[in-house]
């Protein structure tokens, strides 16, 4: 049996994998059931004259090797190309993009390190599966080392559409590297279209009925991958109210109040101020839900060394400080911002106890807070999810109450029948949804990537 070697910038912990996420459940189900191995950075910075080489654990079967960047591939490579450049274009945000040339010249480089680490621990055998914007062109650096194996990369965020692309440096030479792959795969439907649409327009490509695109000189396969979530253990994480305290507590002091429910990293892409906005809102044209509805906000740190991320940051403090002092009172106050990690466990009560999940982004690949919100849900008297439209999850989510995060009064109005949604509405869009989401689930998504993986014809290197 071939061994799977996954690489992706940051390698999660496989000693607690329900605290990482539901990706790093299904990695580590499909690692173990070969042995594998999982490459990528530690987390750690170094002097650049600092040799340190990689570090090799090994848990339940699967093998870590990680290691740590130079503080110049950190700040260029990571910092500056792939959270300053290649984030906000993707997630059509061009005028957040910060293009430097050494940043460029930073991933080039990096990647080309990765290559250079991950190289001695290949066998011919392996397959090996690449995740995510920070490593497009991992692939063209292992062929370059002259490595045959069968190689897939799949692409966690947005795809951006061929227009904005154009406006990046070297877009062309991005694209190509991809084509080093023996399979791409993409959240969305509208993620893949954006990509062939791009090497049908700058590459002269053309896809097949197989799924087989040629572009630039070169073939690869392309496919739609939805992500999940391990749907059924995230309910039983729901449920456990025993190590909850802080939640039991939580539930005394709003009852009986509806509670609204926002869970993100604090990122630009999430919506965040508009939808403290469309909450305002829901109080001024809808005033029977004041002191009869709570709002809690949890907006985890993220990219700090990012300056858009200070500037919304600090939009959101200033937003709701005017929200609680123009509608709070004494014995109640609307909007709950939590600026921390909480505990992933404590989400998924959370979750269960809110009676609407607010998740409203701009531009998401997939979103797994909304399908942890159906997971987390209590079948018998079930919440509403209010879904944007631009989050990748819509495509397959079409029992929730789909928004546009532009619009901040029709996100009001929809906040309102959610909260006035009647049980017996409630529990057919919850029954249609969990379905969906168990039936799309994170096992389903690795076992279908790996299964494509497998079937795809060789790469024809150029």
């Amino acid at each position: 049996m071939s061994r799977l070697v996954v690489v992706s910038n940051r390698v999660a912990d496989l000693k607690d994998p329900q605290q990482s996420g539901g990706l790093a459940v299904a990695l580590s189900e499909a690692l173990t059931e070969s042995g594998g191995l999982w490459f990528g950075w530690n987390g750690e910075t170094v002097e650049a004259s600092t040799r340190v080489p990689p570090k090799i654990t090994k848990t339940a079967g699967v093998t870590t090797v990680t290691l740590p960047f130079t503080q110049r591939d950190y700040r260029e490579y990571y910092v500056g190309f792939s959270n300053g450049v290649l984030w906000p274009m993707l997630h059509y945000r061009l005028d957040l993009v910060n293009f430097k040339s050494t940043y460029l010249k930073g991933y080039k480089r990096t990647n080309a390190k990765f290559a250079d680490a991950l190289s001695p621990f290949l066998r011919p055998d392996d397959i090996i599966w690449v995740h995510d914007f920070h490593l497009f062109p991992l692939g063209a650096e292992l062929r370059k080392r002259g490595h045959r194996q069968k190689i897939g990369f799949f692409l966690h965020i947005p795809f951006c559409p061929p227009e904005i692309l154009a406006a990046a440096p070297e877009n062309e030479w991005l694209v190509r590297t991809l084509f080093s792959y023996d399979l791409v795969g993409f959240q969305t439907m509208t993620d893949l279209g954006n990509f062939r649409r791009y090497v049908e327009e700058h590459g002269g490509g053309s896809t097949d009925d197989t799924g087989v695109t040629s572009a630039f000189g070169a073939k690869t396969s392309m496919g739609c991958f939805p992500i999940g979530i391990d749907a059924d253990a995230f309910r039983a994480m729901a449920t456990d109210y025993k190590a909850n305290e802080p939640v039991r507590e939580l539930r005394q002091r709003i009852v009986p109040r509806q509670l609204i429910i926002g869970v993100d990293r604090l990122d630009y892409t999430k919506g965040l101020p508009d939808r403290l906005r469309a909450f305002s809102r829901l109080l001024e044209l809808y005033p029977e839900n004041l002191k009869a509805v709570t709002f809690m906000q949890i907006a985890a740190p993220t990219r700090e060394d990012v300056g858009a991320y200070a500037d919304i940051r600090d939009e959101l403090e200033k937003l709701s400080g005017a929200i609680n002092g123009r509608f709070g009172d004494f014995d109640w106050t609307p909007l709950r911002y939590i600026h921390r990690h909480v505990p992933r466990r404590t989400l998924a009560v959370l979750l269960r106890e809110a009676h609407v999940g607010f998740v409203s982004p701009l531009r998401d690949g997939m979103n797994l807070v909304a399908k942890e919100y159906v997971a987390a849900q209590n079948d018998d008297d079930p919440g509403v999810l209010v879904l944007s439209k631009f989050a990748g999850a819509a495509e397959a989510l079409k029992e929730a109450v789909i928004v546009n995060p532009y619009d901040v009064d029709e996100m009001a109005e929809s906040l309102q029948k959610a909260l006035r949604m009647p049980l017996k509405e409630r529990k057919r869009r919850q029954k249609a949804l969990l379905a969906e989401v168990r039936r799309h689930d994170v096992h389903a998504w690795s076992r279908d990537f790996l299964n494509a993986l497998a079937r795809s014809p060789v790469v024809e290197l150029q």
